[in-house]
C-alpha cells in the first residue's frame, strides 16, 4: 500500500515522535489546537496535521487542500520534516475516511483520542457500526506496535475518551496502558482501569475546574470545553503540570474557520464555522443563541456527491428550530442539483415550522444567499455562516471548483453593504 511505502521512504518517521491521534465527529481540528498548545506550554516542540491547519515547530499554516488525511505519502512526508526540525510530538486528525483508504497505516500511535460520535459519514462507511468500527480501528493499533523509546524514555500507550458520549466504554474497551476517561456532565459510569477527569464548567469565569484548579478558556462554548477537557487529559497523561495546561489552554484564541467571528464595523455579529452535521449545529446554535439580544440567523447548507443524504433533512429542522431565520444555500454540490439538496434541508426546516419567503429562504447561490443573511441582520443578532469554515472552493458539476472562503466572502459583503 502507498501509505506503507511511503512509511519506509521517508525513513520510518513515526517511530521518533510521540503520535496522537483525534478521532471523533466534531471538534476534532480544535482539539488538536488545544493539545498542541498544551504540549508547547510543557516545554514540548509540535507539528500538527488537522482539516484546519498544519505545523510544523514554529511554522503553520493554513490547510488548503480540504482533506483532513492526506493522500499520496504526504503525511509521512511531513512527519519526516518534523523530525528534520527536532519536533517530538505529532498531532494528528484521524478521519474514518482517512481510515477507510488506509492513510493511518505507519503512523504508530501512541495516544488515541475520541471526542464523540454522530451518525455523519455512516452511509459512506454502509451504517453506523462500519462507522465506529473505522474509527476503533486507530485505537486497535496502539496494542499492535511495540512502545517507542525516545530520548531514553518508554513511550506508553494511552486511550482518552469523551465519558458523555454513550460510545466511551467500546473506546476504551481496547487495551492500553493507560485509559482516561473525562467528563463535563458528571454523570460518567466508572469504568475498571481506567482514570476519571471529572470537570466542573464555571460559566462565570468561563472556564471548568477539575480537582479546585481552574481552567480559563478563551474560546466559548460549552463543546470548546469539552475539546479543552480533552487537551487537558493528554497533557496530564505527559506529566504536564495544572499551570502549564492552564496557560496552554487560555492561549488559543482563535481556529480559523471553527466559530470565527468576523468584526468590520457591522452593528451585528458575524461567526464563519465548519458545522456541517447534526451534532455540531445543535452544538453551534445553541451556543449562539445564548450571545445574542436579538435573533439568530444561519446560513446552512450540505454536501453534495450523495454525502449522507439522510442528515439534510434532520439539519434543516435543527436549524428551524434554533434559529429565528434560516437561508438555505449550496456548500459543494459536486455533480447533484443544489436545488434538490435545498429542498431536502426547507422539509425539515417547514416542519419545525419556518415559512418560506417569512423566516425561511432558500437561494443556492452562496454569495447572494450570504447577502440576503447580513441584510436581515438588525442591531443586537447574530449571524452565522457555516459548513465550510475555512475551505478553500466550492465543490460544483464536472469536478470543477470556484474558489471560495467564506471568511474572506463574509468581510467584503459587509463592506459592501455596510461600510462604504
Amino acid at each position: 500500500m502507498l501509505a506503507w511505502s511511503a512509511y519506509w521512504f521517508y525513513g520510518r518517521p513515526a517511530r521518533k515522535l510521540v503520535v496522537i491521534g483525534v478521532t471523533g465527529t466534531k471538534g476534532k481540528s480544535t482539539t488538536c489546537r488545544l493539545i498542541a498548545s498544551v504540549l508547547e506550554a510543557g516545554g514540548y516542540k509540535v507539528g500538527l496535521l488537522s482539516t484546519v491547519e498544519f505545523q510544523i515547530g514554529e511554522k503553520r499554516w493554513l490547510n488548503n487542500k480540504k482533506m483532513t488525511m492526506l493522500g499520496r505519502g504526504q503525511i509521512q512526508k511531513m512527519l519526516r520534516q518534523m523530525v528534520n526540525k527536532k519536533c517530538t510530538h505529532a498531532i494528528i486528525e484521524t478521519s474514518s475516511e482517512g481510515i477507510l483508504q488506509c492513510r493511518h497505516l505507519g503512523l504508530n500511535y501512541d495516544v488515541a483520542v475520541f471526542t464523540n460520535l454522530g451518525t455523519e459519514h455512516s452511509e459512506r462507511h454502509g451504517g453506523y457500526e462500519n462507522l465506529r468500527a473505522a474509527k476503533g480501528k486507530m485505537f486497535a493499533t496502539l496494542s499492535t506496535k511495540s512502545r517507542k523509546k525516545i530520548n531514553g524514555k518508554i513511550i506508553p500507550k494511552v486511550i482518552v475518551a469523551n465519558g458523555d458520549d454513550p460510545e466511551a466504554n467500546f473506546f476504551l474497551s481496547f487495551p492500553a496502558d493507560k485509559k482516561y476517561l473525562f467528563s463535563l456532565e458528571q454523570n460518567h459510569v466508572a469504568v475498571e482501569g481506567v482514570e476519571a477527569v471529572v470537570a466542573r464548567i464555571d460559566g462565570q469565569r468561563h472556564g471548568f475546574l477539575v480537582d479546585d484548579q481552574l481552567y480559563q478558556l478563551s474560546l466559548i462554548g460549552k463543546f470548546n470545553c469539552e475539546n479543552a477537557l480533552a487537551a487537558l487529559v493528554v497533557g496530564r497523561s505527559f506529566g504536564i503540570s495544572p499551570k502549564q495546561i492552564a496557560d496552554g489552554l487560555v492561549k488559543v484564541d482563535l481556529v480559523p474557520g471553527r466559530m470565527e467571528f468576523i468584526e468590520e464595523g457591522q452593528p451585528f455579529k458575524v461567526v464563519v464555522d465548519f458545522a456541517h452535521e447534526p451534532l455540531s449545529f445543535t452544538a453551534l446554535f445553541t451556543t449562539l443563541r445564548k450571545l445574542t439580544s436579538g435573533k439568530l440567523i444561519v446560513v446552512v447548507g450540505s454536501d453534495g456527491g450523495g454525502r449522507d443524504i439522510s442528515k439534510r433533512e434532520r439539519m434543516g429542522e435543527i436549524a428551524g428550530r434554533l434559529a429565528d431565520i434560516v437561508v438555505i444555500t449550496d456548500v459543494n454540490c459536486y455533480d447533484e442539483d443544489p436545488a434538490v439538496i435545498a429542498e431536502m434541508l426547507a422539509k425539515g426546516a417547514r416542519q419545525s415550522g419556518k415559512i418560506d419567503g417569512k423566516d425561511m429562504f432558500i437561494n443556492v447561490n452562496r454569495r447572494e444567499a450570504m447577502k440576503l443573511a447580513f441584510m436581515s441582520a438588525k442591531p443586537g443578532d447574530v449571524v452565522t455562516v457555516v459548513a465550510k469554515g475555512t475551505e478553500p472552493y466550492i465543490g460544483i458539476a464536472g469536478g470543477k471548483k470556484i474558489p471560495w472562503d467564506d471568511r474572506k466572502i463574509s468581510r467584503e459583503l459587509i463592506k459592501e453593504i455596510y461600510v462604504s
